[in-house]
């Protein structure tokens, strides 16, 4: 007569957690690797736009097919320190001239509409100037909206940033959240072309 266990014993039951456990951190770590990544946006510089300690989701998959496009708001490394990351929104991208004049910027010897950007700053309205230049091709020209309190391309530390430093394109704030009512909403981030 044979005698045949009834269940699992405890090794494979431990052998099963031990393997659920292994996928769920591979996929986790494939997820924000190429697909989308958290990120807490810390300071004021993208102010009336994205406040300080807004959380985002950052797309990442989007950039290994396409470049980054004007008004995109996007998050990259610093580029004097790759261990730091910034927000700023896309104003050109190789091969177009950029220019500001008291605060106005051209692309490509037209002048910009820029109805995201903080015009109430106590400071005053905005007056920089930043020369006539050719953004290299593989770069991009990054601004931050509230350009009184913004450290980002006007800047030699940032300058043009390299498209190998930029992570992904910030799409979906979901924290703290829109209440209406008694549903919570979260605000999809708006690109202006």
């Amino acid at each position: 007569m044979s005698t045949k266990k009834s269940g699992t014993s405890w090794q494979d039951t431990i052998s099963d957690w031990l393997v659920s456990i292994i996928v769920a951190v591979a996929l986790a770590f494939c997820i924000r690797t190429f697909v989308v990544e958290p990120y807490m946006v810390e300071g004021t510089s993208m102010y009336p736009t994205l406040e300080s300690h807004e959380r985002l989701i950052v797309s990442k998959y989007k950039y290994f097919f396409t470049e980054p496009k004007k008004g995109e708001i996007v998050v990259f490394r610093y580029p004097k320190d790759e261990s730091r990351d910034f927000i700023k929104r896309v104003i050109a991208t190789g091969g177009d001239t950029i220019e500001m004049r008291d605060g106005k910027v051209l692309v490509n010897g037209s002048v910009i509409e820029e109805n995201y950007i903080y015009k109430d700053d106590p400071k005053g309205p905005n007056k920089s100037n930043y020369r006539k230049s050719v953004v290299p091709q593989g770069h991009i020209f990054v601004l931050g909206d509230n350009r009184n309190n913004s450290e980002d391309s006007r800047f030699a530390d940032v300058d043009f940033v390299p498209l190998k430093l930029v992570k992904g394109e910030a799409v979906v704030a979901f924290w703290p959240e829109i209440n209406i009512g008694k549903a919570a909403v979260f605000r999809i981030i708006t690109v202006i072309s």
